[in-house]
C-alpha cells in the first residue's frame, strides 16, 4: 500500500480549556492541530529540512521551535529582534513550510459561544479530539489505511492533562466512534523537549489557523503558505475538511 505507515502529529494549542472563565478576548479560540505524513517523507524530507534549517540559524540543531517565541523573541531566538535576519528567518521558514509533505487537519473552537453552551469545560476536550480523529480516521479509511496501525504522536503536558488525553483516546479508539469497532491508533506521548520535527511543525501551524478563523479578512501570510495542506474535497473546499469549526 503506498499510503502504508502514516503518522499523525498533534499540536495543541491554548490547551487549557478548563479557564473558560477568563477567555482571552484577543484570541479566543482552542485549536487542535494535526499534520498527517507518510513516515518516509518524515525522515528523508521533514527531519532533514528542519535540522538543515537550524543549523544555519544556531549551528546547532538542539533549538526546539515554538511559535510563541518566534513571534515574541526571547533567550534562543532573541536574535529575531534585528528586523533584517528575522524577514530572512521567516521567509525560510516559510519556504519550509510550504515544501512541507503532510495534510493538515484543524479542529478550531470559538470558546466564547462554546462555553455559553456548555456547562461542563472538559467536553470542550473532548469534543475537539473526538472530531478531530474522526476526520483523521475518515482520511486514512479513503486511502485504504483503516487495517493499518497509525501513531498519534502528541505533546505530554501535565499528569491531570496527559490522564484526561488518554481517557478521551481510548473512549472514542475503543467505543465512542462511529464505526462500530476498534480502531487501530496508537498514541504516543512526548515531552515538549524532545525536540520532535513533526510536533514543532505542526505547533507552527496551529496559531495562523486560528487568527484566519477569528479574521478572515486580514492578511495572513502563514495561513497563506498552510492552506494548501488543509485536508480538501475534489473542489477545493477545506471548511468540513481540513478545517473543522465548533460550534
Amino acid at each position: 500500500k503506498p499510503y502504508q505507515q502514516l503518522i499523525q502529529i498533534w499540536s495543541r494549542n491554548q490547551l487549557h480549556l478548563n479557564h473558560l472563565s477568563s477567555i482571552n478576548p484577543q484570541y479566543p479560540v482552542f485549536v487542535l492541530a494535526s499534520t498527517i505524513i507518510q513516515k518516509s517523507d518524515y525522515v528523508n524530507q521533514v527531519c532533514r529540512s528542519l535540522q538543515q534549517f537550524k543549523f544555519r540559524y544556531w549551528g546547532h540543531d538542539e533549538v526546539v521551535l515554538h511559535e510563541h517565541e518566534i513571534r515574541k523573541p526571547c533567550d534562543a531566538f532573541a536574535f529575531l529582534h534585528y528586523r533584517p535576519i528575522r524577514e530572512q528567518f521567516l521567509s525560510e521558514l516559510s519556504g519550509l513550510m510550504a515544501d512541507l509533505p503532510a495534510t493538515i487537519i484543524a479542529v478550531v473552537i470559538d470558546k466564547i459561544p462554546f462555553a455559553s453552551r456548555h456547562e461542563a469545560p472538559r467536553s470542550a476536550y473532548d469534543h475537539a479530539m473526538e472530531r478531530g480523529l474522526d476526520a483523521v480516521f475518515r482520511y486514512l479509511t479513503a486511502r485504504d489505511q483503516a487495517e493499518v496501525s497509525t501513531h498519534i504522536v502528541v505533546e505530554r503536558r501535565g499528569r491531570k492533562e496527559y490522564q484526561e488525553l488518554e481517557l478521551c483516546f481510548r473512549r472514542f479508539c475503543d467505543i465512542g466512534n462511529s464505526y462500530s469497532r476498534a480502531l487501530p491508533l496508537d498514541l504516543v506521548m512526548v515531552p515538549k523537549t524532545a525536540n520532535s520535527a513533526g510536533l514543532q511543525l505542526a505547533d507552527l501551524v496551529a496559531r495562523p489557523i486560528g487568527l484566519h478563523v477569528l479574521r478572515p479578512d486580514q492578511p495572513n501570510r502563514a495561513f497563506d503558505t498552510i492552506r494548501s495542506k488543509l485536508h480538501q474535497n475534489a473542489t477545493g473546499e477545506i471548511y468540513g475538511y481540513g478545517l473543522l469549526l465548533i460550534p
